[in-house]
This record gives structure tokens, sequence and C-alpha cells, in this order.
């Protein structure tokens, strides 16, 4: 990789051993990509739980702010993932001191080298929305096709250590959505109904996804007869990097790279549309069906909720009681949350009997672990993408509309 004077004196050491690490490791990830070199970025999102990190992960962090010293630590605007647990909640979630103590020791060693804790998976909701052509390195899949679609800015899925080798260094390697070339439509769907609740929309990305398949495929998605506002956007495109590894799609009209449909495949032709129904969401729903089942857990996470969406669950609940057997979950932004309660939306849902939790997400939160401790097996959401990941974690997840997660809750079963 072709190296500036700064990167030079970064790679021998110049600015100390912790941005010498940063650079190395990104210039192997840019050998493995045929980076030509590197890209300014402006902004850096973390994602590093501790149930991932584990001790030796975080002992790692805490040597990178012993090597830093008294230097100022991340060089852009850097934010951090949902974390393990919430301070608050981890009790009644039945989460251990254990785990309480090693969060705290992460928290103190990213605040050491200069990273806002903002443990958000919607940052592009609360915090520093991105611009057309911004450079980034976002770790959060759903993160990172947002920003790349919606939002016209550029990064890859950035793991954990890239993303904080990006926020020490200012920079990460010229490769995949980077490049202009790269953000071209490879395929084409036409939707001939448009989704009504967000678990449509997940589902929806759900089907997307899978037929992509590929992490260097572009989706471009025509057909819908009316704009989707942010909250369905999110859902739709969470879902599509989880089941799909997408980072990016087009709506022409609609994203800032695809005012036509011509203009998504970047004057290339267009080709045949693989057409997408209501019989194929019914179809995803099927898979995740699990009609008069008993309930243990309903999650509303995964991404976190906007305040739209608190709201809405907070008037769904309103004079209703969740049963005492099932656990609803709610979790959503610290930002969110601060919000939520000044609202009183926070009292509205926990007055039904649910749990609001800040900062964290269902599958990074030791999800395993409270299964065991509460019993747990049979969980329902509406997020397409948390019914994708978690029954890896040993649960029989469920997707439905949001209205039927709340009379599920309520009745402590599938409705």
């Amino acid at each position: 990789m072709r190296l500036t004077p700064e990167e030079t004196a970064m790679l021998h050491g110049d600015a100390g051993p912790a941005r010498q690490w940063a650079m190395r490791h990104q210039i192997a990830v840019g050998d493995f990509f045929d980076a030509p070199d590197f890209v300014p970025v402006s902004q850096a999102h973390i994602m590093a739980d501790t149930e991932s990190l584990g001790p030796s992960g975080v002992e790692w962090l805490e040597r990178l702010v012993r090597q830093l010293g008294k230097d100022k630590g991340v060089v852009v605007p850097t934010i951090t993932d949902p974390r393990g647990l919430d301070i608050a909640t981890y009790k009644r979630l039945r989460q251990t001191e254990a785990m309480a103590a090693i969060e705290a020791r992460a928290s103190r060693a990213f605040e050491g080298l200069g990273v806002l804790m903002t443990n958000t998976c919607i940052n592009y909701q609360t915090v520093l929305p991105a611009v057309r052509g911004e450079h980034l390195a976002m770790g959060d899949t759903g993160v990172a096709i947002y920003v790349n679609s919606v939002m016209g800015a550029r990064s890859n899925f950035e793991g954990g250590p890239s993303a904080l080798a990006a926020a020490l260094t200012g920079r990460t390697p010229r490769y995949g959505y980077h490049l202009a070339g790269k953000r071209k439509g490879t395929r084409h769907f036409d939707v001939t109904d448009t989704p009504r609740d967000l678990a449509d929309w997940g589902a929806l990305g759900g089907v997307i996804g899978r037929a992509s398949n590929s992490y260097w495929e572009v989706p471009v998605i025509t057909g819908f007869d009316r704009t989707p506002n942010s909250d369905e956007l999110k859902h739709l495109g969470t879902a599509m990097a989880s089941f799909g590894s997408t980072a990016l799609f087009h709506i022409p009209g609609l994203t800032p790279e695809a005012n036509t449909l011509a203009e998504a495949f970047l004057g290339a032709a267009i080709p045949p549309a693989t057409g997408i129904g209501r019989r194929d969401l019914e179809r995803f729903y099927k898979a995740y069906a699990a009609k008069g089942a008993k309930v243990d857990v309903v999650v509303f996470g995964a991404p976190q909720l906007s305040l739209i969406e608190l709201q809405h669950l907070a008037v769904l609940l309103d004079g209703r009681q969740v049963h005492r057997d099932t656990t609803l979950l709610v979790t959503t932004s610290p930002e969110n949350k601060f919000a939520a309660d000044r609202l009183g939306l926070t009292t509205r849902i926990e007055k039904a009997g649910g749990i609001v939790a800040s900062g964290i997400c269902f599958y990074q939160s030791y999800a395993r672990e409270m299964a065991q401790a509460n019993g747990w097996q049979r969980l329902l959401t509406n997020s397409a993408k948390l019914v994708n990941i978690i029954g890896g974690y040993g649960y029989r997840p469920s997707l439905a509309t949001t209205e039927r997660c709340v009379e599920s809750a309520v009745a402590g079963k599938m409705r």
C-alpha cells in the first residue's frame, strides 16, 4: 500500500505503540483486499460488546490505554455499539455481578481511549447523522447498511479491531464501498405489496438478503407505493445485512445515489426484476411461526427503538398488563431512554409490566446465560434480524407484527 509520510511515521512507531499496532493491522486488512492506499475517515463506530471481548479483550484495551499514556487517544469522533448490560436493569434480567464488573472495566478502557460511550446501533438516528460522500468506519452491520444506503455515506463493515484502528489513525483502507464502482447496483427486486408493519419491512429485508447472499451484491428495490420512513428503512436494512451480509441497497427516487433506476446501475444494463409479493413475506413468517405456543420473552430491539417506536409501544400497552409468566423487554439508546423517561413513555411501558433497558442489544447481552437463568426458550419479536441470530443462542424464535407481539405478551402465548 502507498503510505503518506504521516502513515509511515505511525508504522515506524513514531506516534507510539498503540498507533503502530493500528497501522500494522490496517495494512494487513488493506493488503488482503488489494487496497491501493488509505482514505481519511470522519467517524468511527466500534462494535465490541463485553461478551465478545471477554477478559483477554478487555485486558488488551487496558494495555492500549497504558501505551497511549497522556496522548489524546482517538483522532476522530468515535462511538460505541450496544454494550453487554444496562446497570439499571441487569439484576431484573438475572445477569451477574461478574458481567457487570467486566462491563465497567471495558467502559473505563474505552473512555481512556477517548471513545464516547453512546452504546447504540442507531447512531444515525440519535448521535451524528452521516452525509453523502462522507467516509466512515462503521462497525455494526445495520449501521453500515443504513449510512451507505439511506445517507449515501461510504463505509465497509469494520470489525471491532479495525474500527478502533481507524479511530486511532483517522483512516481506513480504500477498498469495497469506499470505491464508487463497488456501489453500482447488481440485482433488481420489484415489490408488488408494500410492507405495512415494521416486521414486514424486516421480512422483506430477509427475503432480499437471502436472495442476494453476498457482501458484494447491491440490491436495487422498486415498486413501493409510498416512501418508507426512517424506522422502516432501519428494519429493512438490518434484516438485509443479517440474512445476506448486504452492505448497500438502492431505492430509486429515495436513496441519494439513485435518482432513477438507470442511475442505480450506473448506466449499465438493468437486469430482469425478481418479483416479491405478499406470499413471499407470508412464507418468511411461516418459517418462524408457533401459533398457540407459550411465550417466555418478547423482545423489541435489534435494532434499538426510536422514540417514535417507543411511543407506539406505550400506546399499545396502555391499560394492559404483560402476562406474569412472560417477560417483555425493550431496548433503546441512552439518548432515547432519557427522552422516554422525560416524556413518560418509560413509565407507561413499565406500568404494563415491561422492562425498558438502555444501551444494550439482546443478542449481545449474554443471551444464552439469560435464557438459562430465566428459563426462557420461546422468544417473540418484531425484528427479523433478531430471529435470524437468536436461534444460535438456544432460543426458539418467532416473528410477528408489533401489535401481535403485544397481544401475545399480554396473553402469555402466541396470538
